[in-house]
Order: structure tokens, then sequence, then C-alpha cells
């Protein structure tokens, strides 16, 4: 093992250093697609505008997918080795972690949503025309809000609905990998990658269960979790891995470029491809996690990249509430007349939003976050 990508002691500490400064290139791209808002239809015809926003961040919404592969992998090792080194998984303990990390902000985002948002909107003169339903919300299944209605009224739930994806992940993980035996996971992961694809291929042209359902999703998920599994028990995947050559390396990264580009001319055409994309990007991202983790022969590694890595760790907070950031942003530079021109969205618009959207996630991770996070460390098996 190359002991200066993965840390682990005596002392049950685990950490992927490099896994930090991915999670913030993947927030990056969803914020990416996200942004460059006109509402100048004169602005939208610009084939320069057309450029960035229908064709070089069109495909940024694979962050989302991304995340999913990174949480899959996480998660299952940390809970494979919790098996090994403590011979089972305290699965209380795993939801403690869990709800601590998540729920905390999460409900926040959807008490500003359904309660906050609202007022703002009446104070700014407009009229609150929410069509999500809290319920979903509450009890995360929002995702499925989310298929049925559509984008809701306020943009900080419409980022939501992944989470939901996640925390149901959550909700059934920990207790399968603690019935099954460890030389038996695989067989969960095929079986349920296999079933994401018999769902893929039933609902082929309906987008939005597609993106959104946890069925299509979850496949993301297990590939993650496949790759975990393969590289701890795994000796020749993991010499594989550890192994690659940069030739190689590079082929990864430029297949993922690739897709990011072209997307919908690749994969999204032929309705038979369009029933694989998704595992065939998960199959990707997960190569470049392992890649990332345990190459010895690695192009770059994300920790040597110091301001993503550090705003890896807010990561949380900047997708879940960049959408403040950037609807800040909108209505100041409305009113101070400086979003009329392309170079304007482009130089100021969208630099604006960043900046607030970290300074807005340093605040929740500092002053809201932080103390859920260190009672989550009574609960953990291994730390930092």
């Amino acid at each position: 093992m190359n002991n200066s990508i993965l840390h682990t002691t005596e002392k049950s500490k685990i950490f992927f250093e490099n896994l930090d400064g991915l999670r913030f290139f993947c927030f990056l791209s969803v914020f990416l697609f996200h942004s460059f808002y006109t509402e100048f239809d004169y602005i939208q015809c610009d084939p320069t505008y057309q450029f960035i926003k229908r064709f070089l961040f069109a495909n940024g919404n694979l962050g989302v997918n991304f995340f999913f592969v990174i949480s899959g992998f996480l998660i299952t090792y940390l809970l494979i080795k919790e098996k090994e080194q403590n011979g089972q998984i305290n699965i209380k303990n795993f939801y403690m972690r869990r709800i601590l990390r998540i729920w905390p902000l999460y409900y926040l985002c959807v008490f500003f949503g359904f309660v906050i948002f609202p007022i703002i909107k009446t104070m700014f003169g407009q009229t609150p025309n929410e069509t999500a339903h809290w319920i979903y919300y509450v009890t995360f299944a929002n995702n499925f809000d989310f298929i049925k209605h559509g984008l809701p009224d306020a943009s900080v739930l419409g980022v939501l609905w992944s989470v939901a994806i996640e925390e149901q992940f959550y909700l059934i993980w920990p207790i399968l990998l603690y019935i099954l035996p460890k030389n038996k996971y695989w067989i969960a992961f095929t079986t349920i990658i296999a079933g994401s694809l018999i769902f893929r291929s039933i609902y082929i042209d309906n987008p939005a269960m597609l993106e959104n359902h946890t069925f299509s999703c979850m496949g993301d998920l297990a590939t993650g979790a496949m790759g975990a599994w393969l590289i701890n028990e795994n000796n020749r995947f993991r010499c594989f891995i550890t192994n690659l050559k940069k030739s190689m390396i590079s082929i990864l990264y430029v297949l993922f470029v690739a897709v990011f580009l072209f997307r919908k001319e690749l994969l999204m055409s032929i309705s038979t491809i369009r029933i694989f994309e998704r595992e065939f990007i998960a199959i990707i991202i997960l190569f470049i996690i392992a890649e990332q983790c345990f190459a010895q022969n690695s192009l770059f590694k994300m920790k040597n990249l110091k301001l993503p890595s550090q705003l890896g760790i807010i990561t949380y907070g900047l997708y879940c509430l960049h959408f403040i950031g950037i609807l800040i942003t909108i209505n100041i530079t409305r009113m101070l007349g400086i979003n009329t021109h392309l170079w304007q969205v482009i130089v100021i618009d969208m630099p604006l939003s960043l900046m607030i959207s970290i300074i807005i996630a340093k605040c929740s991770y500092t002053l809201y976050e932080k103390p859920f996070l260190k009672l989550k460390e009574r609960f953990s098996y291994f730390s930092k």
C-alpha cells in the first residue's frame, strides 16, 4: 500500500486525503451547472453564452453522480473495516453518525425553503408558488416529490433530492452488511446494480425517473460499494489499481472529460445505450476514486491542491446552500444594473455567487455544523 495516500494506524484512524478535493470539484461541477442565470433573451441567444451554458457545463449535474459513487465507496470501505476490526457493525452508532452529519443542515434547508423563503419572496413583492409538499422533505422522500412536481419554487429545496437518496441508502446499507458475510457482499452489490439496470430499461423514456428515482441512482452507490469491497478483498484488483500506468490513467480522465462534454451525443441518443450510460459513468468515476486513493503513478493527487482540499471539507454546506449564494448575487447585480451584459454574467455573477456560497457554507460549518460533528465523533469507530 502507498501509505502516503491512505493513513491508517493501530488506533483505527482512516483518512482518504484525496477525497476532499474530489468532493469540491463535484460541487463545483453542480454549481457551474446551476450558474450563469440571466433573464435577458439577447444574452441567452449569444453563441458564447450557449457554449458555456448548453455545452461546457450542460452536464455539470454529473457531479451528483460522482457524489453518489464516493458515498458508496467510502461508507462501504469504513463499514468493512469496522466489521474486520470490531467483529461486527454497530448499526446504532452508524445511524447516529449519519443523523448528526446530515440532518442538522438538511432540516435547516427544509425550514428555510418552506418558511423563510416565502417570507423573503413576499417582502420583495413576489408571490410564493411552492409546489413541493413538506411531508416528502421531512421524511427524506423528496426525490419522489421532485419526480412528481418538478423543481420546487424554493431553489434551495431543489438540490435536496440527492440527499434524500443517500439517506435512503444509509437506512438499508449497514443492515445489509451486518447480515451478510463479508465474502458474499459482491452478491448484494451485483444484485442492486442489475436491479437498477432493469429499472432503467423499464423507464428508459422517462428522464425524471432515470435521473432522480432511487432505484435508478442506487446503482451508483452500489458501484462505489463494489469498488471498496474489491480494493479490500481482491488482491489482484488492488495491485491493478496500485500499479496503473500513467497512460491508462490518462485514458481514464480523457474518458470522463469526453462523457462530461458529450454525454448526450455518446450515451443518450440510443435507448439500449441509455440503459447502461449511468452505470458506465459510475464505473469511470469509481476508477478515478480508486486511482486517486491507491495508484502510485498518478498524474496528480488532489491532496496537493490545497484550496480545493480545504473547501472540500465544507462541501456538504456548499452543495446544500449554494442556491442562496446564487439568489443573493442575482438580486445584487439586478439592483446595481450590472447584469445586462454577457461579460457581467460571466465575470461578475458567477465568481460573486461562488464567493458568497463559500462564505455562507463556511459560516454554516463553523457556527452550526461543527458542534454536531464533534458529537458525531462519540459514535465513530474510526477517526481522522
